[in-house]
């Protein structure tokens, strides 16, 4: 291999063959050949820069005074970049310097790594100059015309294109030049218009009275990406023509009528088109695309601002708001233009309230991705997923559904509208910032594929020489390292990734369709029209709602920007709700004590379900809203069903264990077990809340939470007793009532018994002792207050009350001392309290030799009609003597007619008749024993149904009393506003409280009959 070879692999030739021939050719002769490859090198694709330069300097000799230039800071010669960069990046542009080598100078400016635009008014005066017309006249009139003309503008124009492109390429970086690219570029098609409109009114005065050419005004309006500045370098220029309404002016005289003033209209836009694009001995520059007018190619080509403002508000399809939103007068009749844009822009910013409008922008999007051809898709910057026209669609419908009430997002470039968004947080601070990366890196390498030939096209290259030189065109010459063909797909690839998943997650965002459907006036929140709406939607104290409000929106905090923006919706799902005031004032309450936490917000805006379940629960729990204002990060869970699922016991007790082995000191241990139990009951009801729980699955929650901490806090109890001494006793922690039959709800204690049982070799009297203290410590630390103490707590209450005995007999004994106790002196109402007996905490040798103990007596092989006699008697005496003073047997879900005890005793008068022989019969559940007395013939299916529904129905009343409330309640409300509560926590749809009122007392009263007919019978 040549030390040429290598020279020219090094620097990243890729034909070596036709690189060598070409260094031979003459036009290079006596140039320095190292400095001249160095050179060359520095170009995106030195290939095509040797290629071009050969062909520059054979067709123009001036250009090689332009191979060097003085470097401005030290006065040395050095390599022009300038020229390089361009021969190496445009084979259309160096054609361009090939046709006119007059134009030759413009790589002698000196160039800045931070480009700086030509500003907009001397482009336009450069392009009426090159056709002859007085750039200061209200409305220039060209003194060429013809072949002349065109000529004139488009060399003109590719001279400004070319001085544009060396800018850009010889910027430290193209992403950050960009959004100065694409508006200079539009600048400049603005001027090319303005000067192409010139010169169609030199020719069109030759076939229309000059008066009446004088006499027009006409405005172009840029649409897409002219309209918003930020053009491509080869791109069609989407315009609109208007033409003033007839006698719609200061001064009407002269005036056209509309007639004629269209006809004069046409002739001169199509003029225009034809200036700018028609076939010429100088190419044409791009096409100019009015299809964007109303009725597109079937509408007139020019309307009157009143006809444009007629069809749009009439006629027109969602699509076309869309894109109204970049429409910008920039050329011919500039006061014109602006009335146009203050026309419509009232039209654009509230056209998202149509009906389904964000659906249908959505559909849109998906229908031109559906549309790409198939061998195209991969290859798409622009169309194809994760491309141009996500960002573009994303930022865009943000914009449209919110602008109405934020006018700092009615701007047009996608740049800008992705910071405005921003700074107003409809988008969150990351997301941001890689869209707009990720837009800007789109825009450079569609650019740089444009610029090679200058044609419209969105499509990477496949070739590896091409993707080679892309790589470097879009890293910028600032990167020392030489980027390869699979660096460049690696990071587009990325970059469409991410855009991809951003635009799923933004444009198809929910709370967009509810936010569109406000109309301005809804929007608002701090005006006498907010306080109407606040009123109309079910706030009770609409002026006490507006003080939350302006106390959530007040002040220029990210955190305000974002409340503005989602309260108008939030303030709707709050209504929906049973007490949106009370919901109102618990989400400002957990708003500001999350502060500033940027997932809490972004949740709200970012994930619809979350929103509204949390809007949904502060206005209908009183429990859940206490638990949240103590836990607030709570609320995370409400964006993710998944953090919603209770943990299982086995979890919650690992954990436990791990929070003791790191906290070994009582106090700390007992307070982090507490608070686990606290945060698994709000978990439990904020998913029975939102519906993902069924009644069974939020008791065996409850039964877990209250079974987890039991056990820990016995474990801390027996450390602490002992003191690092040795165990004397085992203690065993039996579930009772309820709390055995795992059917306990959110308002419930724990009825338990105490077991022990003496460590071998132990003093039976010191065991005893140990024991209380164990069971003494164990219900004082989980009832008495805890240091620091846990704000809002759901105590768990220790009922040991079925103890034998009850209240008179001693809290722990061993299970000697029971079994004795069960075997001489129990009553049948103990036998039957030991149907719900389940081991909860503690030894499992001693658990499974007490269940061996208590089941003979719970299970007795047969039962005697005094006791039978015994149990009905003790029914009807608690129906008598427990139910409170003053309250309606009707309406009492625990004690009263067909509820919850009615249910039971009749289920366990069952098991205790037949469960020594039907095994089935066996368990501490209720329903699991009716079923299985249904299935043993003992109830038929209907009494079954009955008395099944009834304690459904009676068990979640009683846990929608403390949802509802914060506080337990057995009984079924009277007052119309807390029935309302509980009937939607029941299921029933807003407004029905008397029906389920109905459905509760008929249901009952049937349940109350099978109960009389089946216990008493």
């Amino acid at each position: 291999m040549s030390s040429l070879t290598r020279t020219l692999i090094t620097l990243g030739f890729s034909d070596l063959e036709k690189c060598e021939r070409f260094l031979g050719f003459r036009e290079l002769a006596g140039l320095d050949r190292e400095e001249l490859l160095r050179s060359l090198g520095s170009a995106n694709d030195p290939d095509l820069a040797l290629q071009s330069l050969v062909r520059l300097l054979s067709a123009v000799p001036a250009a090689y005074g332009k191979l060097t230039t003085a470097d401005p800071e030290t006065g040395r010669t050095v390599p022009n970049e300038a020229l390089f960069r361009l021969l190496g990046a445009s084979e259309a542009l160096a054609e361009f310097l090939i046709r006119h080598p007059e134009h030759i100078d413009v790589v002698d400016a000196p160039r800045s790594p931070e480009p700086v635009a030509v500003p907009h008014a001397a482009l336009r005066q450069s392009m009426l100059l090159a056709v002859r017309a007085d750039p200061a006249a209200e409305m220039p009139v060209a003194r060429l015309a013809g072949t002349e003309a065109r000529v004139a503008l488009r060399t003109q124009y590719r001279r400004h294109l070319a001085d544009l492109a060396i800018r850009d390429l010889c910027a430290a970086s193209p992403q950050d030049a960009m959004p100065m690219v694409g508006a200079e570029l539009a600048d400049l098609a603005a001027a090319a218009l303005d000067a192409a409109l010139s010169v169609a009114r030199a020719e069109v005065a030759g076939q229309f009275p000059r008066a009446d050419v004088a006499a027009l005004r006409l405005a172009v309006i840029g649409m897409g990406k002219c309209g918003a500045r930020e053009l491509n370098y080869i791109s069609d220029v989407d315009v609109m023509y208007v033409i003033d309404d007839a006698g719609d002016g200061p001064d009407d005289a002269g005036r056209l009528d509309e007639a004629r003033a269209v006809t004069v209209g046409s002739a001169l836009a199509a003029a225009v088109s034809k200036a700018i694009y028609a076939p010429e001995r100088e190419p044409g520059l791009w096409e100019v695309d009015a299809n964007l007018r109303p009725e597109g190619r079937d509408g007139p080509l020019v309307r009157t601002l009143g006809s444009y403002l007629f069809y749009y508000q009439r006629w027109a399809s969602d699509w076309e708001f869309q894109a109204l939103l970049k429409a910008r007068a920039i050329a011919g009749d500039r006061a014109l233009g602006e009335r146009f844009e203050r026309a419509v822009a009232p039209l654009i910013w509230t056209s998202s309230e149509r009906e389904g409008f964000v659906a249908s922008v959505q559909g849109m999007r998906r229908r031109v991705t559906a549309n790409i051809r198939d061998s195209e898709a991969g290859r798409q910057i622009k169309l194809g997923k994760g491309g141009l026209r996500d960002v573009e669609f994303t930022v865009q419908l943000l914009q449209l559904v919110h602008a109405k009430n934020d006018p700092s997002l009615q701007v047009r470039a996608t740049t800008a509208a992705i910071h405005a968004l921003m700074r107003a947080g409809y988008i969150g601070r990351s997301d941001a910032a890689h869209l707009d990366a990720a837009y800007r890196y789109l825009r450079v390498l569609e650019h740089r594929i444009q610029l090679v030939h200058m044609r419209r096209t969105h499509l990477v290259p496949t070739a590896p020489d091409q993707l080679r030189a892309l790589a470097r065109a879009v890293t910028g010459p600032m990167n020392l390292k030489r980027p390869s063909a699979e660096s460049l797909l690696a990071d587009w690839g990325k970059v469409k990734r991410q855009v991809q998943a951003l635009h799923e997650l933004i444009f198809y965002r929910p709370i967009l369709a509810s936010a569109a459907h406000l109309s301005a006036a809804d929007a608002a929140l701090t005006t006498d029209a907010a306080r109407a709406r606040l009123a109309a939607l079910g706030y009770r104290d609409a002026a006490g709602a507006q003080r939350h409000i302006e106390a959530l929106t007040a002040g220029v905090s990210r955190r305000a920007a974002l409340q503005r923006q989602l309260l108008p919706v939030l303030l709707g799902w709050l209504a929906d709700g049973v007490d949106p005031d009370a919901g109102l004032l618990a989400f400002r309450r957990v708003s500001e004590a999350l502060g500033t936490s940027h997932w809490y917000l972004g949740m709200l805006r970012d994930h619809q379900a979350a929103a509204e379940r949390l809007c949904h629960v502060l206005s209908s729990s009183r429990l859940v809203t206490d638990l949240l204002e103590v836990s607030p990060e709570a609320t995370a869970w409400f964006g993710n069903d998944k953090e919603l699922r209770p943990l299982a016991f086995d979890a919650q007790w690992a954990e436990i264990q791990s929070k003791m082995s790191r906290h070994p000191a009582p106090s700390d241990a007992i307070r982090l077990i507490r608070l686990i139990r606290q945060r698994e009951i709000l978990r439990t009801a904020v998913a029975d809340c939102s519906g993902l729980l069924t009644q069974d699955q939020v008791s065996d929650a409850l039964s877990d939470a209250d079974r987890a901490a039991v056990l820990g806090a016995l474990l801390v109890a027996e450390a602490d007793v002992q003191g690092g001494g040795p165990p004397l006793a085992r203690v065993l922690v039996v579930a009772m009532g309820r709390q055995g039959g795992r059917e306990i709800g959110y308002g419930s204690d724990a009825d338990v018994l105490f077991v022990h049982r003496a460590v071998e070799g132990a003093d039976e009297g010191e065991a005893q002792a140990q024991a209380q203290a164990v069971v003494a410590k164990l219900t004082s630390m989980l009832t008495q207050p805890v240091r620091p103490a846990i704000m809002a707590e759901r105590v768990l209450s220790i009922d040991a009350d079925l103890r034998p005995e009850g209240k008179s007999g001693p809290l722990v004994r061993s299970l000697e001392a029971y079994r004795e106790y069960y075997a001489r002196w129990s009553s049948p109402w103990e036998a039957q309290a030991l149907l719900r007996a389940l081991p909860m905490a503690g030894s499992d040798e001693l658990a499974a030799d007490f269940i061996d103990m208590v089941n003979p007596v719970r299970y007795p092989a047969a039962v005697g009609g005094a006791e039978l006699r015994e149990i009905k008697r003790i029914k009807a005496r608690m129906e008598s003597e427990r139910l409170p003073r003053g309250a309606d047997p009707a309406r009492h879900v625990k004690l009263g007619r067909g509820g919850l005890s009615d249910v039971e005793w009749l289920v366990q008068l069952w098991q205790l008749q037949n469960a020594h022989a039907e095994p089935s019969l066996r368990t501490t559940r209720t329903v699991p024993a009716l079923h299985a007395a249904h299935a043993l013939g003992l109830v038929d299916g209907e009494d079954a149904s009955v008395l099944e529904a009834a304690w459904r129905l009676a068990g979640k009343i009683r846990n929608a009393n403390v949802m509802w409330t914060g506080k337990s309640s057995d009984l079924l409300p009277s007052a119309r506003g807390d029935l309302e509560a509980v009937a939607r926590w029941c299921g029933y749809e807003p407004g029905n409280a008397a029906v389920f009122e109905e459905d509760y007392l008929g249901l009952t009263r049937r349940a109350r009959a099978v109960f009389e007919r089946l216990f008493y019978g």
